[in-house]
């Protein structure tokens, strides 16, 4: 087990250390930007205070109680390293779902994900097709295990034999108004959950979903994202389902300022076996990446999903958006159209039903730095 977990650690405590330096302007800033994020506001923290530094602005949010729902590639890897390091975070359960890679192979990725970050909680396997029983041609661009091909592979521990969607359900009446799901993969598990006991699923606080191109380009079309194209008519079903929902897309990860560099990850590989295991399980999108793109670096999608949740000031610009999927089996198939609240559109009626939050915007400063102090255990 990971020692030294703390639950609780977040805003007040880093108030406080503020407050031992007497420094009042350093506290109004603080509020501001906490309220700006819970709010969704526009801010830039760079501009916020110059001379602040860049340690100052990253502080761990409230405790929170989430399920991670995942299938399992070298960037699922490092989003559930990042979330069993952080004293703000319980993880009461990983499901796993078909995606990059087979259930089966999902399951041992994520169990060995655990392992590697010493945390003990269960793994659920769960969905192995897409509601509508079509399997979409894909192919996983982190090898065919999902993890770098590094054979890293090889977990002690066993999955539990409780379905995922059985222990989503449980865990949400146990904890109703408490759990928060990261979904980092497809969102199969969740609609199945929805459908099952929909009224359950209100009883969950919030849902933050890695999936579709925001308001870029997609990745799996030119317009859809691959989470998404795996399984239209899940994301339908959740986006219709009434749940808190916060959307991380491609946009605001899929830019230089937030990819790893190669030399980076070498500099990982030297470091402490969390660490190696993270940048050996990149190999296969560098290599993918250089080959297609001629870039040097990777992107790290689940893991800013994971900034997301974990650090209460990573989020410095969102908007709530009224968000519906292209569910049609045509060229836009599995696109998400989102109708800003802060936009007029000419030819419709305002918006009324504004069903996600959109990140636009997030912290990139000391993004690498933050993730190798997260996982060097330091707290």
């Amino acid at each position: 087990m990971i020692p030294g977990r703390i639950q609780g650690y977040g805003f007040d405590t880093s108030l406080g250390e503020i407050q031992r330096e007497g420094n009042m302007k350093k506290i109004m800033v603080a509020m501001v930007l906490a309220v700006a994020v819970f709010c969704g506001c526009h801010i830039d923290p760079a501009g916020a205070e110059a001379g602040m530094k860049p340690d100052d602005w990253l502080s761990f949010g409230e405790s929170r109680r989430i399920i991670i729902d995942t299938d399992a590639g070298g960037d699922d890897a490092l989003a559930i390293l990042m979330a069993a390091h952080s004293p703000n975070i319980t993880i009461e359960g990983v499901t796993v779902l078909q995606g990059n890679v087979t259930i089966e192979q999902a399951t041992k990725n994520a169990l060995m994900t655990l392992e590697t970050a010493g945390y003990e909680c269960g793994v659920y396997p769960g969905a192995t097709q897409a509601l509508d029983g079509v399997e979409r041609e894909t192919f996983s661009v982190y090898g065919t295990d999902g993890m770098g091909d590094m054979d890293l592979v090889h977990p002690t521990g066993s999955p539990s034999e409780k379905s995922a969607v059985d222990f989503i359900l449980e865990t949400v009446r146990k904890y109703p108004d408490e759990i928060e799901i990261v979904a980092l993969g497809p969102v199969t598990n969740i609609a199945n959950a929805i459908m099952k006991a929909p009224e359950t699923m209100t009883r969950v606080k919030r849902i933050w979903s890695m999936g579709s191109a925001g308001l870029g380009h997609g990745n799996a079309t030119p317009a859809a994202e691959f989470n998404v194209y795996k399984d239209v008519d899940a994301y339908k079903v959740m986006l219709d389902s009434g749940v808190h929902i916060t959307v991380i897309g491609l946009d605001v990860c899929d830019q230089e300022e937030a990819a790893i560099e190669s030399h980076r990850l070498a500099e990982m590989e030297k470091k402490n076996p969390v660490l190696q295991y993270a940048s050996r399980a990149f190999s296969k999108l560098l290599e993918f990446r250089a080959g297609t793109q001629g870039v040097d670096n990777v992107i790290i999608c689940d893991a800013i999903a994971m900034g997301c949740v974990i650090w209460s000031d990573f989020v410095v610009d969102a908007v709530d958006c009224g968000a519906s999927c292209i569910t049609h089996d045509c060229e836009a198939r599995g696109m998400v159209l989102f109708y800003r609240s802060d936009m007029t559109y000419d030819t419709m009626p305002k918006i009324e039903n504004m069903n996600v939050r959109l990140v636009r915007r997030i912290r990139l400063d000391r993004l690498y730095e933050n993730i190798v102090e997260l996982l060097s255990g330091r707290d």
